[in-house]
Order: C-alpha cells, then structure tokens, then sequence
C-alpha cells in the first residue's frame, strides 16, 4: 500500500470529519488531559487496518501511540483486543470514528474474502476484485482483498484493457476492438475480452486476446466451452456467482473467478473502541 497516499487520504478523511474542531471534546477536556482507550473486536473476522490505526493518531498528535497487536490478515475472535490507544483525549476522541469506520470496512472484506478463498480451496482457482468499490476507498479496499488471501483485478481504467460489451459494440466487433487495442497499446499489455457466447468466445480467441471472461455464464456453459480456449491465454468467470454457487464456478477449470460482492455490498466487521477502568493484556 502507497503510504504517501494513505496519509494524504487520511488528512482528507479527518479534515471532513473535525472541520473547525472538535466541539464536543474541546468543551469537555482540556489539551493536557490524557488517556488510552483499546480497539476491540465484537465477532469472529479477519483483521485489516493497522496502517490506518497508526497513521491517524499520529497525524493528529506527534505524542499519541498506537500499539497494535495484530498484522493485517490475522483471524480474530470475538472479545479480542486488537489495539491500544494512548495520547490526550481530544486525539483520541478525534480520531476515533474515522479510525473505526475505515478498519471495520477492511476487515469486514477481508473476512468476507477469506471466506470465498476457503470455498474454492484445491481447485486451483483464484479470487479477486472488481472496480465495483467505494469511490475514494479503491487503494484500501483492494488493500483489504489482499489481506484476506485474494488477488486484485486491474485497479483502474488506467492499467490494464478490458474490452466490455459496449467497447465491443461502439467498435464493431470483438475482432475490430482488440485489433485497435493492440495498434494502441504497448507489448507489455495485456488485453481482456468480455463474452456472453460460444460465437464470442471463439471470435475472441482467433483475434489474440491475452485473457477471455466468461461473463453471467453458467457454470455449465463455461464446462462446455472451456477446451475451445487454448492454454496460453487466461480465463476468468464473473457475473452472476454468489457465495452459495461459487464451489460450482471453482469446478469449471477457469483460473479466476472475480467477485463484485468482496467490496461492493460486504458487511463490516464490528469494532469498538472501550475505555477501560483497568490494564489488560492485548
């Protein structure tokens, strides 16, 4: 993850959230009033964010500490204490929705990704993203799909070519889109085709392309026309697959399924922040 971007991020994130300043902090507490709170996990998940923890605090007061007790990718159970939080309570109180609003959506990917991984485990297959993200949040939620054991998709519009039904149909034809991808393109390049039928698939493999999607096909369709592809080029299936089917996509033989549902509709892993009348042991 870019750390440089991550701060940057971060101040924006903040800048939103405290404005003018603090209104509720600052009339309770004054600037010398000290205090720690710990990050604790309320359900059983996969942890991510430790940047995030780290980077807040200090960005809000050189003095403030964040010792976490965890590394992205890490399971944890309910009742854990992940981190503990030292510095002035306005710091701490200023950073703390921020703060738990970015890892619990981290985690609740990562642990919604490890789940997908674990269903598709001895087939060979590999899951990944999609560009169906958070606007604003692609860098950390891409960032989360790794953590969870996943790869990325292409991160934007920017590295890689993937030609979609209305690339195809503005430019003519598969044949006429990947033909004017490759005049346009470096060797270094990959170029991905999307198609939704035999005719397609076979139009996308005469002209060249590096990588084919079968798109909302059934897993029984991409069985069937799977051995029409030949061994160098790259498959992948997308559309359509759930968490309840994705065992029988896992099944077809295709290298990699992407999955929209990791970021675009997932349910954040739930996280608190405790303060606590005693010391405990993370």
């Amino acid at each position: 993850m870019n750390n440089i971007k991550l701060k940057s991020m971060l101040e924006e994130f903040l800048k939103e959230d405290l404005g003018d300043g603090d209104l509720s902090s600052e009339s309770v507490f004054a600037e010398s009033d000290q205090g720690s709170f710990y990050l604790m996990v309320k359900e059983d998940g996969v942890f991510c964010g430790r940047a995030v923890i780290e980077t807040v605090f200090r960005l809000l007061s050189p003095a403030a500490s964040a010792e976490v007790h965890v590394e992205d990718g890490d399971e944890v159970k309910e009742g854990q204490l992940i981190a503990k939080v030292s510095g002035s309570m306005r710091t701490l109180l200023q950073g703390e929705r921020v703060v738990l609003n970015l890892i619990q959506r981290m985690s609740g990917i990562a642990t919604s990704v490890r789940k997908a991984v674990r269903k598709v485990e001895g087939s060979g297959v590999r899951i990944c993203d999609t560009r169906k993200t958070t606007p604003g949040l692609r860098m950390l939620e891409k960032y989360a799909v790794r953590a969870g054991g996943g790869f990325n998709h292409r991160m934007g519009l920017y590295d890689a070519v993937m030609l979609k039904d209305n690339h195809i149909s503005f430019a003519g034809s598969i044949t006429a889109a990947v033909e004017k991808a490759k005049q346009h393109c470096g060797h270094t390049v990959k170029i991905e085709v999307e198609i939704e039928s035999e005719e397609g698939l076979i139009e996308a493999v005469d002209s060249g392309a590096d990588i084919i999607m079968f798109d909302n096909c059934s897993p029984h369709q991409i069985r069937e026309w799977l051995p029409r592809v030949p061994a160098a080029v790259i498959t992948e299936a997308s559309g359509g697959i759930t968490e309840e089917n994705l065992s029988d996509y896992a099944s077809t033989g295709v290298g990699y399924i992407s999955l929209g549902y990791l970021t675009h509709s997932v349910k954040s892993l739930d996280i608190s922040a405790r303060v606590l009348r005693q010391e405990v042991e993370c």
